[in-house]
C-alpha cells in the first residue's frame, strides 16, 4: 500500500475523537480527504493525533495557568492560585474545549467520566491520561525555565515547599494550612462535580439545539469562573489530576524534594482521586435526572 486516506472534519470514527456519543451532526458536512504516507511523519501525526491533541491542549492550559500564578507570586509576593490560575486557564482554553467539535478532554476526570457514561473507549483512557499528564509536566518545565531568574531572586535559590518564600505552590496545588484530608477531598470532588455537570449539560446534544454548541465553550468558562470564586479557596482548586501531578512531579525532580508528596498529610493523592469521584458523581446525577441519550443509566 502506497498510502492511506484520512478524513478531516468528516464522519470517520476518529475525526471527533473525544466527543459525546450522540448525533453525528449535519449530513451536509463537507469531508476533506488527505493523503497519508505510511512511512512518514504524516502517518505518525495521523496515528497519534488524539494523544498529540491532548498533550498540546493540556500543555497550553497549564502553561497559561501556572504562568499566571508565577507572575502573580513573583511580582507581588501574593499567593491565591485558585483565582489567578483559573481565570487565565479556563477563559483562554475553553474557547476551543468544545467536546462536540474538538473532542478535547485535557482532564482525566473528564476522560473517565465520558468513558463511564458516554461510551468513550476504555482502551484510550490511559493513553489520554498519559498525554495530559505529560503535557502538564512539560508546561511546568517551560514556566520553570522562563521564570528561573525570577525564582532565584524570590527564594534565593532555595526550592521551598512551605513558608514565606515557598514557590512549590506556583506549580502544584496545596491546601490551606487549616485543611485536613477529608475536607480537602470533599472540596476537590465538589468543584469537579460542578465542572462536569456544566460540561455534560452544554454538550448534551439530545436536549440542546445544535446552534448552542457555539456558546458552549463560553458557558464552560463562565462556569469555571463561578466555581473558582466560590469553591477555590481551600485547596487551590486543581479539579484535574494531570494538571496537578505533572507539575508536582517536575518540582520533585528539580530540587523541591519529596516534600511535594509528603506535605499536608500526603495531600498529593487528593487531586488525583477526588476529581474523578466528583466527575463520576456528576455523571450519575445528570444522567439520572436529565439525560435521555445513550447511557448505562438509560437502558431500556
Amino acid at each position: 500500500m502506497d498510502g492511506e486516506r484520512g478524513a478531516l472534519n468528516g464522519k470517520s470514527s476518529s475525526a471527533n475523537y473525544g466527543t459525546i456519543d450522540n448525533e453525528a451532526g449535519s449530513s451536509t458536512q463537507q469531508i476533506q480527504e488527505v493523503h497519508i504516507d505510511p512511512h512518514g511523519w504524516s502517518f505518525i501525526k495521523h496515528k497519534f493525533r488524539e494523544p498529540f491533541a491532548e498533550f498540546l491542549g493540556t500543555f497550553t492550559l497549564v502553561t497559561f495557568g501556572v504562568g499566571s500564578i508565577a507572575q502573580t507570586v513573583l511580582m507581588f509576593r501574593y499567593v491565591d492560585n485558585a483565582f489567578d490560575e483559573e481565570m487565565s486557564q479556563y477563559l483562554h482554553i475553553f474557547q476551543y474545549l468544545d467536546a462536540k467539535k474538538q473532542g478535547g478532554h485535557l482532564n482525566p476526570a473528564v476522560t473517565i467520566t465520558l468513558a463511564v457514561y458516554r461510551s468513550f473507549p476504555w482502551l484510550k483512557v490511559p493513553i489520554y491520561i498519559l498525554a495530559q499528564t505529560t503535557g502538564a509536566f512539560v508546561a511546568a518545565a517551560v514556566i520553570y525555565l522562563n521564570y528561573h531568574s525570577a525564582l532565584a531572586n524570590f527564594d534565593g535559590g532555595q526550592r521551598i515547599v512551605s513558608g514565606a518564600n515557598a514557590t512549590a505552590g506556583i506549580f502544584a496545588t496545596y491546601p490551606a494550612p487549616f485543611m485536613g484530608i477529608i475536607g480537602s477531598f470533599f472540596s476537590e470532588a465538589l468543584g469537579t462535580f460542578f465542572l462536569l455537570l456544566v460540561i455534560l449539560s452544554v454538550t448534551d446534544n439530545v436536549r440542546n439545539h445544535p446552534s448552542t454548541t457555539i456558546v458552549a465553550p463560553l458557558t464552560i468558562g463562565l462556569g469555571l469562573f463561578t466555581i473558582a470564586i466560590s469553591l477555590g479557596y481551600e485547596t487551590g482548586f486543581a479539579l484535574n489530576g494531570a494538571r496537578d501531578f505533572g507539575p508536582r512531579l517536575f518540582t520533585f525532580l528539580v530540587g523541591y524534594g519529596v516534600e511535594v508528596f509528603t506535605t499536608s498529610h500526603f495531600y498529593f493523592w487528593v487531586p488525583l482521586v477526588a476529581p474523578v469521584i466528583g466527575g463520576l458523581s456528576a455523571g450519575f446525577v445528570y444522567d439520572s435526572m436529565i439525560y435521555w441519550g445513550k447511557s448505562p443509566l438509560n437502558r431500556n
